[in-house]
């Protein structure tokens, strides 16, 4: 997959990210093309090798089409999830590591979920939040929309089966 420099991207688990620059660095006798990535939400650069791209997930902001499924998911769609926090954590970090908003949707809900029915620990806490701003990034670049807007999109799907939008920690 091919990037330009000032595309916008999503780096799995990081959020999205613009392509500042393509260089070439040597290793030795090996030459390696680098992209140079600001994350939006931090500010922080990152080198991202070409012979990576695929194995960290980095991808293109996700399509119009694929917001609606997702909006549509929130709304109606169904979670399930393990009982023991751990196995929960582990299957919820693989979501948010996938790349795929439709899995990062379901990390959201599932834990919008529990958090009704019981405190949620601290790591499945800053999980929400991450997955939350995630969400409503991404939807914001795709929608060509504000962030309070985006979060307002994703609020109103969730009110639908009756569930709050979760607060920024």
């Amino acid at each position: 997959m091919n990037f330009q420099i000032g595309e916008k991207i999503v780096y799995p688990n990081h959020g999205i990210g613009t392509v500042e620059n393509i260089s070439t660095r040597s290793f030795g006798t090996q030459l390696e093309r680098f992209y140079l990535l600001r994350l939006t939400s931090s500010s922080m650069t990152v080198m991202v090798p070409f012979s990576h791209v695929t194995n960290v997930g980095l991808r293109r902001v996700t399509r119009n089409c694929e917001v609606a499924k997702v909006l549509h998911f929130l709304a109606e769609g169904v979670c399930h999830w393990k009982c023991d926090w751990k196995d929960r954590f582990k299957e919820n970090t693989e979501r948010m590591n996938s790349g795929s908003m439709l899995e990062v949707a379901e990390v959201m809900k599932t834990l919008v979920i529990l958090q009704q029915r019981k405190p949620l620990s601290f790591r499945e806490k800053k999980m929400l939040d991450r997955s939350r701003h995630m969400l409503i990034t991404e939807i914001s670049i795709c929608r060509a929309v504000s962030e309070e807007e985006a979060g307002a999109l994703i609020e109103r799907s969730l009110s639908k089966c009756a569930l709050p939008m979760p607060l920024p920690m």
